[in-house]
């Protein structure tokens, strides 16, 4: 590793610095900057198709940066530095480094032929190597916490959309990572079964979980989030505490968005 790939050790669990994305001749992300304290919950809204999947995408590296730094945990996301020139990392060290990175997606993308504890067991014992009967003790543990303990047997086409989508944030959960992502994580589901998901969301970030979620859900934003970053036209048009940028938008452009959305 070298230098240039590290941050100091104070250092915030996410940094990024004009970051941009672009499909294409189309360009997604406009120069991002922004970060994440350790244990802060970050609230993305805004439009539909104003970047916010595809940044929180490239804190994964699931999307690649046109160009910008992004950083997780000290760790340039993707990349190794050599002087002035980034170098893609191989494969294998950008699963190693997403290990510690937990998303949650809009569909489960549970693994049909498995079962709910398999699915949770999975990666822990496949990508960290650790032993089979703690890592089937924590998905016990997880299962119990997100309230259910006794469907540990099924598999997912027996559970509702809501109980799935909470049997991924387990499985996510399952691998102790130091930051997760929700992307739309309520978007796909029966409106009677959302408040169950956002439970347990609750939940995990008064647990100090560090947390950057993209939401069209506007009172959880404004209940859960140390602070809320508003989105259009791939820029960060506002940010701030969420009470003030969902209560007092100072920007014409989140007034309007605001007042459609309620």
């Amino acid at each position: 590793m070298t230098m240039g790939d590290r941050q100091p050790v104070d250092r915030p669990i996410v940094r990024a610095e004009g970051i941009r994305h672009a499909y294409g001749r189309t360009e997604v992300l406009k120069g991002i900057d922004f970060q994440v304290e350790a244990g802060e919950v970050v609230c993305m809204i805004g439009p539909s198709g104003s970047g916010k999947s595809t940044l929180l995408r490239c804190v994964n590296h699931l999307e690649r940066i046109s160009s910008g730094r992004l950083w997780v945990d000290g760790h340039l996301v993707g990349y190794r530095q050599k002087g002035t020139r980034l170098y893609e990392l191989s494969d294998k060290d950008i699963c190693r480094r997403r290990a510690d990175v937990g998303m949650v997606f809009q569909q489960f993308n549970l693994f049909p032929h498995m079962t709910v504890l398999e699915n949770l067991i999975e990666a822990p014992c496949r990508v960290r190597r650790e032993p089979k009967n703690a890592v089937m003790e924590r998905a016990h543990d997880l299962l119990r916490q997100v309230g259910l303990a006794d469907k540990h047997g099924a598999y997912p086409a027996q559970l509702s959309g809501g109980q799935q989508q909470r049997v991924a944030i387990a499985r996510a959960l399952s691998m102790r990572p130091k930051l997760m992502l929700f992307d739309e994580p309520t978007s796909a589901l029966d409106p009677e079964l959302v408040g169950d998901v956002l439970d347990v969301m609750r939940a995990l970030a008064r647990s100090g979980m560090t947390m950057i979620v993209v939401t069209h859900e506007i009172g959880f934003a404004r209940d859960v989030a140390d602070r809320v970053m508003f989105l259009d036209d791939g820029r960060i048009v506002e940010t701030g505490p969420a009470d003030q940028v969902i209560s007092h938008p100072q920007h014409a452009r989140t007034q309007a968005f605001l007042a459609a959305v309620r």
